[in-house]
């Protein structure tokens, strides 16, 4: 570990951490969890357990009138095989809520990933410490967001002025659940993720239970929001279901009302909002599963194809499409009952328009630019607009 240079130090501590739902003591610090471990022991896949423990949403928050903070931390960066290495994750640093800085570790453990079988192997790695100066004089609030897509073990503060938590933020509560488009894919920054940009508009505390491929209805994720404080709650629902061809029409239905049920054990009459897919065209009228495309690996190129066909859906395979209409109705049928359940058509996030603007690199993840496009408007037609019904805002 590197020497400490600055005159006040503190190990990471809870009240220190933000948008986490649990922290594992790790040997060197703390290890961020956006799943509690009794849901991660219901399925322990190795593709969640990556997705949870990557802290898209998280964030230290502190008090201080430093001019220079160090951030102690172990990340363990991904690198599957013959691709170009990924680009270091990035910590933004936000002074009184504006990004101020940026930082990234350039060491730490490796996790080799076959991207084919998914068998991955873990490379032990020194801690890293990540140095922000030139910081405005007098007492602030500094938040440090830890990259979105990169596991990262917390280890310390160094300062050279006292460090103080904060914790009360002040702001309502907003838990939202949804897939890697949600968690961050193909964003360049963690508060540049659809669901940070649209937590900063609205003024908004965000909770991400966005998990990279594993927005899938599963019960434990159900019983985790349901157990969890939230002023609002968000749903972005379909896109896994379809990836994984994971349940036929039959299924899909009672599937999301026993998931809405049991969210409303817990809160009965906190402000839901169900949105459904945003475009993604290679599955609007084509059911999955989604697979990578392997003349592209070859070439050390990431895209995704459908494997599905269209005449599939006769036989209640999902798309795009029937998952909007189908969501549509479910908020339909309940909202007589319901008062505080609303719906959003996510193709008014991310249509064909944003598509032909921003396409998805991949096929399947939008860009930067459409994150921030699907934040904005996320922003204005949930918050402004009171997608979440009255009192949302």
């Amino acid at each position: 570990m590197p020497n400490v240079s600055l005159s006040f130090s503190l190990p990471i501590t809870p009240d220190l951490i933000h948008g986490a739902v649990e922290l594992e003591r790790t040997e060197v610090g703390l290890l961020p969890h956006r799943l509690p471990a009794w849901a991660r022991a219901q399925y322990p896949d190795a593709q969640l357990a990556l997705a949870e423990a990557q802290p898209s949403g998280v964030r230290l928050v502190f008090r201080t009138r430093a001019s220079t903070v160090e951030l102690d931390t172990l990340p363990t960066k991904r690198r599957y095989g013959a691709m170009a290495p990924r680009p270091d994750g990035i910590y933004d640093l936000l002074v009184d809520g504006e990004l101020t800085q940026q930082a990234s570790a350039p060491g730490g453990k490796i996790m080799d990933i076959d991207v084919l079988s998914g068998a991955a192997k873990v490379q032990p790695g020194d801690v890293q410490r990540l140095r922000f100066a030139g910081l405005p004089p007098g007492d602030k609030t500094i938040e440090i967001w830890l990259p979105h897509d990169e596991t990262t073990e917390l280890v310390a503060l160094h300062a050279d002025a006292p460090v103080a938590p904060l914790a009360a933020l002040g702001q309502r509560r907003w838990l939202h659940h949804g897939s890697s488009i949600s968690q961050g894919s193909n964003a360049t920054n963690p508060t540049g993720i659809w669901p940070a940009v649209a937590a900063r508009l609205a003024g908004v505390d965000l909770l991400n239970l966005g998990f990279g491929g594993n927005a899938l209805l599963d019960p434990f994720t159900a019983r985790t929001i349901r157990n969890l404080p939230a002023d609002v709650i968000s749903l972005k629902l379909g896109i896994n279901l379809v990836n994984t061809d994971a349940m036929r029409l039959r299924a899909f239905g009672p599937a999301v009302h026993g998931f809405l049920d049991t969210i409303r054990e817990g809160h009965p009459t906190t402000p839901l909002l169900v949105i459904s897919p945003t475009w993604c065209p290679i599955h609007e009228t084509t059911p999955g599963p989604t697979m990578f495309d392997g003349k592209a690996l070859e070439k050390g190129t990431l895209l995704f194809r459908a494997l599905g066909n269209d005449a599939e859906r006769r036989q209640g395979k999902l798309t795009l499409g029937v998952i909007r209409e189908q969501l549509q109705k479910i908020v339909q049928q309940r909202a007589p009952a319901d008062a505080n359940i609303h719906y959003l058509d996510g193709s008014a996030l991310y249509g064909a328009e944003g598509n032909a603007r921003y396409p998805l690199p991949d096929e399947l993840h939008p860009e930067a630019e459409a994150h921030r496009l699907i934040g904005e408007r996320f922003s204005a037609l949930a918050f402004r607009a009171g997608a979440f019904g009255k009192g949302a805002a």
